[in-house]
């Protein structure tokens, strides 16, 4: 048999995942012989894509330190920050505590790295993903938890190209460029060749130093607030 890894996902119900159920779930298991690896709650604020979380970080540590002693009651699996990318004022709180294992996850975010690569590198060819994005928008966010709008987002001829690399620091661009990666790396032409993957593929390999550069000092303000 292959070795696999248990992880509970209840992250993305319309409820605040209470104690109660997280216990609840964690003894179910437990009895079962099922050994968790980590379990998702759903945490009290709001876990948008891409962005910093929002809420009182206050109450998110009160209730997250509950999770934490369920855990620990039940030997101390992790607590997995589902769309935990850039939340950093989470992170903090987290690493304040100083107890408990946490999962976080960057994947999403990674990719923003990758096209602040070919904004830093080749800005028209990012200026054609931008536009693309746009439009794509309303569609690709019914299967997201984001509230960017796209009154906030111009087309790529309002910016210059030092304005291209500021839109990844705003919310809502980073949510417009964020939730759209599946149609941008998978379109093709009518002979059946990618618009957009290779040509962003292909500046990663030639800007090698900079996406490394980008993504080390990424993952550092992931890890840094548990240090």
């Amino acid at each position: 048999n292959l070795p696999y890894e248990v992880e509970i996902s209840v992250d993305e119900t319309e409820s605040v995942t209470t104690p109660f159920e997280h216990f609840f779930m964690a003894s179910e298991l437990n009895r079962l012989g099922v050994k968790i690896v980590s379990l998702a709650p759903r945490f009290v604020g709001d876990f948008e894509k891409g962005i910093d979380y929002k809420g009182e970080l206050e109450i998110f540590k009160t209730e997250y330190l509950k999770h934490v002693k369920i855990a620990e009651y039940f030997g101390s699996y992790k607590i997995s920050l589902h769309s935990g990318s850039d939340k950093f004022g989470v992170y903090k709180t987290i690493g304040s505590l100083k107890r408990g294992y946490t999962h976080v996850k960057t994947a999403g975010t990674s990719y923003l790295e990758a096209l602040k690569v070919v904004a830093f590198a080749e800005p028209n060819e990012f200026r054609k993903i931008l536009d693309f994005s746009r439009i794509e928008y309303e569609k690709e966010k019914n299967s997201y938890h984001v509230s960017a709008e796209l009154k906030n987002v111009h087309t790529s001829d309002r910016y210059n190209n030092d304005q291209l690399i500021e839109l990844f620091s705003q919310n809502d661009a980073r949510q417009v460029l964020h939730v759209t990666f599946g149609k941008v790396l998978t379109i093709v032409d009518d002979n059946g060749r990618y618009i957009f993957r290779d040509i962003i593929y292909n500046c990663l390999k030639k800007n090698e130093d900079v996406h490394y550069n980008f993504l080390i000092n990424h993952f550092k303000n992931h890890l840094n607030p548990f240090l």
